[in-house]
């Protein structure tokens, strides 16, 4: 199945990070839940990635559930995101950025946490909404989109399940990252050199640890989301 909007928001993270993972999300893709091992068949939710080891092998499934897809075909973010393809944009977006994510760190033979899945899931919906928002609206700063997407989004404990802590701190780090970021954004918008991009990048690439520290020596006004 070929999804055009997939292969959009695959092109705009992997630009935004600057990312040589050798493969494709597409190659990965599984939208059948019957092809899906026995135990993730009845798995909950829109978006799912399997993760497993066989020997030295490392194998992943990302399932999209195709009306997810055809959907968002029709209304394709990458022309213009609003409220009636958001949602979709960052189901999507969610299972990209978990692909992605085991991906690099398995290129450097690294492992990766849950919680650093999630956060890392939730910086990507933030960061490609700018970008997608900005590609209609260049010059104009989206104020109201990091309180929509870490205090008026809801973690759902259906599909949550026993990680659902897990989840809410994940989406707390995120949020104090991204409330850093904003500065660099308006200026990026106001058309000088905010150097977000660099931050980005220079954050995706660093470990675990490395990241929390990052994020935790943050003052106590960004760490809340004040700007």
């Amino acid at each position: 199945m070929t999804a055009r909007a997939l292969e959009r928001l695959e092109a705009l993270l992997t630009g935004i990070y600057d990312l040589d993972i050798g493969c494709r999300v597409e190659d990965f893709l599984v939208t059948d839940r019957q092809q899906l091992p026995g135990e993730c068949r009845d798995a909950p939710g829109d978006e799912q990635l399997f993760v497993s080891a066989v020997g030295d092998e490392l194998c992943i499934s990302l399932y999209l559930d195709p009306a997810l897809l055809e959907r968002l075909d029709r209304h394709d973010p990458s022309e213009q995101l609003d409220q009636d393809n958001l949602a979709d944009c960052w189901a999507v977006l969610e299972g990209v950025s978990h692909f992605l994510c085991v991906a690099h760190h398995a290129g450097y033979d690294r492992p990766v946490s849950r919680e650093t899945l999630e956060m890392q899931a939730e910086i990507d919906k933030y960061v490609a909404s700018v970008a997608l928002l900005r590609r209609t609206h260049p010059r104009r700063f989206p104020a109201e989109l990091h309180a929509l997407l870490f205090r008026r989004a809801r973690v759902d404990p259906a599909l949550a399940g026993h990680h659902e802590s897990l989840y809410h701190r994940a989406s707390r780090l995120a949020a104090r990252f991204c409330a850093r970021l904003e500065p660099r954004v308006r200026e990026e918008c106001r058309g000088r050199d905010g150097g977000w991009l660099r931050e980005l990048r220079r954050f995706y690439r660093l470990g675990e640890a490395a990241k929390r520290r990052h994020i935790e020596r943050q003052p106590s006004s960004v760490m809340l989301g004040v700007t």
